[in-house]
């Protein structure tokens, strides 16, 4: 027994050195085969960003002397009129677009789950295919759409007995308006998360709900909404980051049509401030001020979501 025991200890101490050395080589290859993406995010990912913030604190002009300014840009941030005007235009446009990106998909996705609708996988499709649209070809073709004097929306109004519709792209008091509506031409990605979790609720509770009388507002309130909150919490975080980002939209109607205060969007303010005014000392504060704003505003939303959004197992 003893010299079987002294066998197996020699024959673990012989082997040991020969495992540690295929850990090893499979750590070294392991590297070897991560180094693309740690060289790629290094160069093109971390130093820019360790860059621009190093920016933000020098007054840096295309085609001239780089110097360090201190806190300057900053101070210049929070007193320029124009970066203020566009922090406001991005906030009033948000209040009407978070809610609106919301609930729309999620008032499909309820749809869409329904018993009671026919021809569920063609609207599926025809809810989705609006997403896979380039975003500039939409645009192009909302602004068509959206067209005062020949836009289909105001002749649609002109017929139903709207004498004076709205010029929607360039009055003040529908241009955001007419921004959220080509916003919800792509909600189908949206829908899609939100369906499928609608579909992954378990059958039972709604069973259960039905032999208790509940009616159908009851059961979405109680069981889908609670059951699908995680979903709605990650598109609202994408949301929201997304509002943050808004630039495509209001860069071709700006480009498009005449200069719209109510479209300089602070995205919009940071482009021009860039790369058509070539100040990019300041474009690098506004870009870390925006960072904050949705980093803050994430961490909010995070916050809150203990209130309201339900994990299996847990609490509501």
């Amino acid at each position: 027994m003893n010299s079987q025991s002294a066998s197996a200890g020699v024959a673990a101490a012989q082997n040991a050195p020969r495992a540690w050395s295929i850990e090893k080589r499979q750590r070294f290859w392991g590297w070897v085969f991560l180094s693309p993406w740690i060289v790629g995010f290094t160069l093109f990912t971390a130093f820019p960003i360790a860059a621009s913030l190093l920016f933000s604190f020098m007054d840096f002009k295309i085609g001239e002397e780089m110097h360090f300014i201190g806190l300057k840009n900053w101070q210049t941030l929070v007193t320029d009129p124009i970066t203020l005007q566009s922090l406001g235009v991005t906030i009033k446009f948000g209040l009407i677009a978070l809610p609106v990106s919301i609930l729309f998909p999620l008032a499909l996705a309820a749809m869409l789950n329904s018993k009671h609708v026919v021809g569920k996988p063609i609207l599926r499709v025809l809810f989705y295919m609006p997403y896979m649209v380039p975003a500039i070809s939409g645009i192009f073709i909302w602004q068509s759409f959206l067209n005062g004097q020949t836009g289909w929306l105001n002749r649609l109004l002109r017929l139903i007995g709207f004498v004076d519709p709205p010029n929607w792209l360039f009055d003040s008091a529908w241009i955001h308006s007419a921004m959220v509506l080509i916003g919800l031409w792509g909600v189908g990605n949206a829908m899609l998360t939100m369906l499928a979790s609608m579909q992954g609720v378990p059958t039972e509770l709604y069973e259960a709900a039905d032999v208790d009388g509940a009616g159908p507002f009851t059961k979405f309130r109680k069981i889908t909404f609670p059951m699908i909150s995680p979903v709605i919490l990650y598109n609202l975080v994408l949301t929201t980051i997304g509002l943050m980002q808004y630039f495509v939209v209001p860069f071709v109607l700006s480009s498009t049509t005449r200069s719209n205060p109510d479209t300089n969007f602070i995205n919009l303010h940071l482009y021009r401030t860039a790369f058509q005014f070539f100040d990019m000392g300041y474009a690098a504060a506004l870009a870390w001020f925006l960072f904050a704003i949705g980093l803050l505003l994430t961490i909010g939303i995070f916050a809150t979501s203990r209130r309201w959004v339900y994990y299996s197992g847990g609490d509501l």
